[in-house]
């Protein structure tokens, strides 16, 4: 199990660093923060890249998102948070990080 960002993946049809870079992408880094968040060339990432998207069969950054969620190799690393406590009221009243002008 590998995780980034928020972010879990299982090891599949991609190798480790294929598989890091992956959950890079899905977090929305661009090439060069990908490379500088795992510590790479930025052609190493370019490279990488490609071979995920052969191996995914996939033409675009989109896709390779889609698919990689779809087959199950990467997955959010963390939990809903339960319902809300049953005593907890909503207050109409309170518009906490709404500006009103």
């Amino acid at each position: 199990m590998i995780k980034f960002k928020g972010l879990q993946g299982t090891k599949g049809v991609l190798a480790d660093q294929e598989l890091r870079t992956a959950l890079a992408i899905c977090s929305g880094l661009a090439n060069k923060e990908v490379a500088r968040a795992l510590e790479c060339a930025p052609g190493t990432v370019k490279k990488t890249v490609e071979r995920i998207f052969f191996k995914l069969g996939v033409s675009s950054r989109a896709a390779l998102v889609a698919e990689a969620f779809r087959r199950g190799l990467i997955s959010f690393a963390y939990t809903a948070p339960a319902s809300p406590d049953p005593h907890h009221r909503n207050n109409k009243d309170q518009h906490a990080g709404v500006l009103i002008a």
